[in-house]
């Protein structure tokens, strides 16, 4: 039985799928083949039946290019004032956003959605502005010509002999939510541009002579037409996938574009744009960097970034590899990512050269095996000398640099060494042992300076060898010829080693790129773990990306309202607004994007699982090799391990937070439980008293123990107050007010207080004659013992013995307070000092557990310690410890009082 449920992966994506749609605006694109079939036109009507039904409409950019019966459409519907823009001395009218963001219509009307905007506003292209204006909720009427998306821009050109400059990524068509096609048969088409409704007289003469020729809008109605029949092929497979209508669906296809350094690679990547559309597969496009790719020129080089680039505008994966050879690194990459079908160009080197070297279309249709093979047929320049060497010639072939210049000037060097050395053994040795002497220093040259070098000094070798050595000597000539069969095996030798050697040299040097940027990435990752704070995962970041990326980095973090501020040194190149931007929309910005391009830093959001966690801007040293894919996946993954570690931190501090509010609340629950007890208490036994005392029947001797009981309870709620009194003192800040003075005084006093609770029990002091005089505050220290003495009292039955000492014990002075009670609880020696903490015999015994908490704090704040125990064989015993310190010497004589 086959099981037709449908996916719930599937069912959850197309769940978040909807509900983004439904906080996003729709699109509606008005799409025609050329100009005059009446799109504005059709955009207006549908705008004003919107406004009939309630929508408000408001037209941000509208063209009417002087049509009566557009502008007639346009009479009555408010139109956004545009954004005036000064630029080289004229001022240029633009759409203005921020505007449109601030007014938030229902529905806005935006003309020609390929357009491109002027230099200083914030988006390159209207197109973006509309993803902006979407993104915030705003639907969008727009109007389109089939000549201005980017995967049919070189099939118009060809048609029309004309090259159309502003163009619109496929995807962004794609996602538009609904697209209405308003077509117009030719000839009634030029009959409305003979009538002028679509130029003036002088315009339409010219656009008949030129564009608008009766086979250029057949060819264009056609792929108008056929356009939108993909796109309804298109809605009707996601119809049927989300309906489950299908259920067992094939493998999807993916195909590859090879990107190379020719003049026609965006035609070649519009190609497979367009094979991969008819396919519905998914495509990517890979640059392979070989020995002979590192020698392109500069101008091929960003030729191969722009090709890049247009394939990821136009929807492709991108990536570069790097391998010794082309067609073995394609094709192994093409079989780890399943790739179905390959798209290449056709070369057009000569018949020699492929001789010499065999094309890549032949090496891949010769290894491709299974996967399908596609030759583009398109205008390729003939290979330069900086790309197509051949031969010898490429083997020769060095970059113009110091270091290539001392390679082979090592490399006459060591052969004219080699030569000597040759010298000096050929009466001892064969002449076979000098051969391979010339090959060492062959090899040796070839792995420290490149193939150049290396084959330099295999022509070298063997021209020195036949010189000096082989008969006649001092000579070129050859009498035996078997040496000629040495001569060319020598020469092959070196050469073949030389090659090797290279290739070995390079892949080492692939290898230890990969190598730094992955322990690069390791080390950011191992750092970004130990961080426990955001500015220490700032530090790490700038630290580490800098030379990573040869950049200046900065970060920008959010506060609580989601505002942007600069996280660490101002670095003097981020812009605030930018950053702000960027983590608003989750979209990167600046440099070699569509956002911002002529800014000069980049900026990229700091994306993490729960939300958009900064942004980081980088300001690169050189911006050629800046944005390679490589670079910006390396720069990604940076990204998404510093937006991980700053959501770590923060739900760190979430949870800290968290266990703080829990643990407020015990104690806040502690508190009113046990405050409203111990208040209870007396205050009840305090009105039963007063109500007996009021009573006629109570003697005079009656009245004296009832006012004694009520003075009892009055201090017992007193001294409750007292210490939840002080304990809000202490925990706010205390300003100590510390005198010498010696300690007998204030035990004193403490005695005094502590009077009460100490009925029924034996006191006993032994404190030291030879006490110092200490620094204390004398308030606060009583208090402490009379805490520890009437803690003793509380928790020990009448006829125990309490003792209360002090000693010194090296630089400190030990107090303590020791009875032969029952002792503290199992595990109660630390646990006796937090706040609300108290005996087993709390039900029955007074209190709310504050005052050894009082205690622990007094003495903390003067410097010392206190601690508890149990004694052997019962009791218990408190102690703290005090810095005696030295006292200031007192002047031999007191000065006589003034008169």
């Amino acid at each position: 039985m086959t099981d037709s449920r449908p996916d719930p992966d599937a069912l959850l994506d197309e769940l978040k799928r909807e509900e983004l749609d439904a906080r996003r605006g729709r699109l509606k694109i008005f799409f025609g083949a050329c100009a005059g079939v009446g799109k504005t036109y059709a955009m207006l009507a549908a705008a004003r039946a919107k406004r009939q039904e309630g929508v408000t409409v408001l037209a941000g950019v509208v063209e009417t290019h002087g049509r009566k019966e557009t502008q007639a459409q346009l009479a009555d519907l408010e139109l956004l004032p545009p954004r005036r823009i000064a630029y080289k001395g004229h001022e240029l009218s633009e759409f203005d956003l921020d505007a449109a963001l601030e007014r938030r219509p229902q529905l806005i009307l935006m003309d020609e959605f390929a357009h491109s905007n002027a230099p200083g506003s914030r988006h390159p292209k209207r197109w973006q502005d509309v993803e902006e204006l979407l993104a915030a909720g705003i639907d969008v009427y727009t109007t389109l010509n089939v000549q201005h998306l980017e995967s049919l821009n070189d099939v118009v050109g060809q048609i029309t002999g004309i090259v159309v400059r502003e163009t619109l990524p496929d995807h962004v068509f794609d996602r538009a939510d609904e697209v209405a096609l308003v077509d117009l048969p030719p000839d009634e088409l030029l009959g409305r541009l003979a009538a002028g409704k679509v130029y003036l007289p002088q315009q339409a003469e010219r656009a008949v002579k030129n564009f608008f020729r009766k086979g250029n809008l057949l060819a264009l109605r056609e792929l108008a037409l056929r356009r939108t029949a993909d796109r309804v092929d298109a809605q009707m497979r996601a119809y049927r996938a989300d309906q489950s209508i299908n259920p067992v669906w094939h493998a999807r296809e993916r195909l590859l574009v090879c990107v190379g350094a020719s003049a026609g690679i965006d035609k070649l990547i519009r190609s497979a744009k367009r094979l991969a559309a008819n396919l519905d597969a998914d495509w990517i496009a890979v640059y392979v960097e070989t020995p002979r790719q590192q020698k392109l020129s500069e101008e091929q080089r960003a030729r191969v970034l722009k090709g890049l680039r247009l394939a990821q505008e136009l929807g492709a994966e991108t990536t570069v590899l790097g391998g010794n050879e082309l067609a073995p690194t394609l094709l192994a990459y093409a079989r780890s990512r399943n790739v179905s079908k390959l798209v290449v160009g056709k070369s057009v080197r000569g018949r020699w050269s492929r001789l010499w070297r065999p094309t890549l279309v032949n090496e891949l249709s010769r290894r491709s095996g299974d996967i399908d093979l596609y030759v583009v047929a398109h205008d390729l320049e003939a290979e330069d000398a900086g790309a197509a060497k051949t031969g010898a010639s490429l083997l020769f072939e060095e970059q113009d640099s110091p270091r290539s210049r001392a390679g082979y000037i090592a490399a006459a060097v060591a052969c004219l060494l080699t030569t000597l050395l040759a010298g000096l053994l050929i009466p001892h040795v064969a002449l076979a042992n000098d051969i391979m002497i010339y090959l060492l220093v062959v090899v040796l040259v070839s792995v420290r300076y490149g193939r150049g070098p290396g084959m330099l000094a295999s022509l070298l070798s063997v021209a020195a060898f036949d010189f000096f050595f082989v008969p006649p000597q001092m000579s070129f000539a050859v009498t035996d010829t078997q040496y000629l069969m040495t001569f060319v095996v020598m020469l092959l030798v070196a050469a073949i080693i030389s090659q090797l050697t290279a290739r070995l040299r390079f892949a080492a040097n692939i290898s230890t790129y990969r190598e730094r940027r992955t322990r690069a990435l390791y080390d950011l990752g191992r750092e970004l773990a130990g961080a426990l704070t955001a500015a220490q995962i700032v530090d790490t970041a700038v630290g580490r990306l800098e030379p990573l990326f040869s950049a200046k980095v900065s970060l920008f973090l959010p506060n609580s309202g989601d505002e942007l501020r600069l996280a660490g040194e101002d670095r003097g190149h981020a812009d605030i607004g930018v950053a702000q931007w960027v983590y608003d929309h989750q979209q990167p910005a600046g440099l070699g994007t569509n956002t911002l391009p002529a800014n000069a830093a980049l900026y990229v959001p700091l994306r993490a699982p729960m939300r958009n966690r900064g942004v980081i801007a980088l300001l690169p040293e050189v911006t050629d090799q800046a944005f390679l894919p490589e670079q910006q996946r390396l720069l990604e993954t940076c990204a998404a391990q510093i937006a991980l570690a700053l959501e770590r931190v923060h739900y760190v501090e979430v949870a800290q937070d968290a266990i703080v509010a829990m643990e407020s609340e015990r104690l806040r629950n502690s508190v009113l439980s046990v405050v409203s007890h111990d208040l209870r208490t007396p205050l009840t036994t305090m009105a039963g008293l007063s109500e007996r005392l009021c009573s006629p029947n109570v003697d005079e001797g009656q009245r004296a123990e009832i006012a004694a009981a009520i003075q009892d309870e009055a201090l017992r709620m007193n001294k409750l107050v007292t210490n939840l009194l002080d304990m809000a003192r202490l925990q706010s800040g205390v300003k100590l007010n510390k005198e010498w003075q010696m300690l007998d005084e204030v035990v004193g006093s403490a005695l005094r207080a502590a009077e009460r609770g100490l009925r029924g029990r034996e006191l006993r002091l032994e404190l030291d004659p030879a006490l110092p005089v200490l620094e204390y505050d004398a308030v606060l220290l009583e208090r402490v013992l009379v805490n520890l003495l009437e803690n003793a009292g509380k928790y020990t039955p009448p006829g125990s013995h309490i003792t209360l000492a002090a000693r010194r014990e090296g630089a400190e002075v030990v107090v303590s307070v020791s009875d032969d009670g029952p002792g503290l609880p199992p595990n109660m020696e630390q646990r006796a000092f937090d706040k609300f903490s108290r005996g087993a015999a709390e039900s029955s015994t007074p209190g709310v557990g504050l005052g050894l908490a009082i205690c622990r704090s007094i003495v903390e704040i003067h410097g010392g310690r206190i601690s508890a125990r149990n004694r052997s064989p019962h009791g218990a015993e408190f102690r703290f410890s005090l810095p005696a310190g030295q006292a200031p010497a007192l002047p031999e004589e007191l000065p006589e009082p003034r008169a």
